[in-house]
């Protein structure tokens, strides 16, 4: 097992991370079983945004003799009502339920503190200009959480918390189906039968946005969601008409910038034996590039995801941010203002391009870069 630094918190933790989501409903002995094959395997980290009570006690008691070895994030705003799971901003519900948390996993500081599922902008000012907020900043000044988190679906409230000091942790749902597309405001628009049916390709540049932002402004990013519910791994769900394999999505997500941890929901050992197969994969097993290349449908065959490997550059230019800022700009009646000037102020542009080509041969998706680098010129003038 691999490890890597949360952001600029110092935490380390395993790149394969443990989603107990599907512990719902089942007895203690299946989550000793998972943390024990956890822990054998180098896994220390830990999500839980259940609000069923007994998978938050089965959690503690089998995690509480290895405390120190885990690192763990738990969900602030999720709460149990009426025996069922519910997310609510309401403080005389959130409270409780936070305290329930932290009195079922047997500890007295939580790791991550996470402001729970917030996709809307609205939920989000409420959060941030409100008394959540102020409760969250409450716990983290008395040592109850050690850094705050967010959870989000949507690229631009995770653009807003990327860029607010506060948030330390973006836990953000990335594989390549969910990263063609831009905004959403709910997570069910990805799991409509339609979603796909548009000419979707390669990855949106807001997305890749995000995951440069999280980079650069230490902000560490883990990820959820990412086999898109499992659709990825069956030809018949894939929106790309071929299945992935457990490693193939594991590589695509620790391949992204940013990322430091993937958390694999699973019901059993032996599936996730199936995702720590990557700890050992070779670079073929792990290749994701040739199966979407060749996809039946939504190929990124032609299409730039921004991941560098076309350079160096002769010229010095940054092809992936030019390729990036195209893509935001080309299907506007103008070039947005805010693009423009970040293409203004590259130190290299389009007009840098001198056509050697000597970058295409290393593209993965096979882009004619120079033929983008051209149409940027036309685009952006200079």
């Amino acid at each position: 097992m691999d490890y890597r630094k949360l952001g600029n918190t110092g935490v380390e933790v395993s790149e394969i991370a443990f989603g107990a989501e599907f512990l719902v409903e089942r007895p203690y002995e299946d989550a000793e079983e998972l943390i024990r094959a956890c822990e054998e395997n180098g896994i220390n980290f830990v999500d839980c945004w259940m609000s069923e009570p007994d998978v938050r006690s089965h959690l503690g008691r089998a995690i509480k003799d290895n405390r120190k070895n885990w690192v763990i994030q738990g969900h602030i705003g999720s709460t149990w009502q009426n025996g069922q799971y519910v997310r609510t901003r309401d403080m005389d519900k959130v409270i409780p339920a936070f305290e329930d948390f932290m009195e079922r996993f047997q500890i007295d500081t939580l790791d991550f503190g996470m402001i729970h599922y917030v996709d809307q902008l609205e939920d989000y000012n409420e959060i941030m200009n409100g008394p959540f907020i102020e409760y969250v900043r409450k716990l983290k000044s008395e040592g109850t959480i050690s850094h705050i988190g967010l959870s989000t679906h949507n690229p631009d409230i995770g653009l807003l918390a990327a860029e607010n000091p506060e948030i330390e942790l973006l836990m953000f749902s990335i594989n390549p189906a969910f990263d063609m597309f831009g905004s959403m405001s709910d997570i069910e628009e990805y799991r409509r039968e339609d979603a796909y049916d548009n000419e979707l390709s390669s990855i949106n540049p807001q997305r890749d946005e995000l995951y440069s932002l999280c980079e650069e402004n230490g902000t560490a990013l883990t990820v959820m969601k990412g086999f898109a519910g499992g659709n990825l791994l069956d030809d018949e769900t894939s929106p790309f008409g071929v299945a992935l394999t457990p490693v193939q999505c594991i590589h695509y997500a620790l391949e992204q910038k940013g990322v430091s941890s993937i958390f694999v929901g699973v019901k059993t050992v032996d599936e996730l034996m199936e995702s720590l197969k990557y700890c050992d994969a070779s670079e073929s097993e792990r290749d994701y590039v040739e199966t979407l290349k060749k996809a039946p449908k939504h190929s990124f065959e032609g299409q730039c995801t921004y991941c560098g490997h076309c350079q160096p550059c002769s010229s010095g230019i940054d092809i992936a941010m030019v390729n990036k800022l195209f893509d935001l700009a080309k299907n506007h009646d103008e070039v947005p203002v805010g693009v423009q000037e970040h293409y203004n102020n590259l130190k290299f542009n389009a007009t840098e391009c001198i056509a050697c080509g000597e970058c295409e041969p290393r593209c993965p998706f096979n882009v004619h870069i120079v033929d983008v680098m051209l149409d940027a010129q036309d685009l952006f003038g200079f």
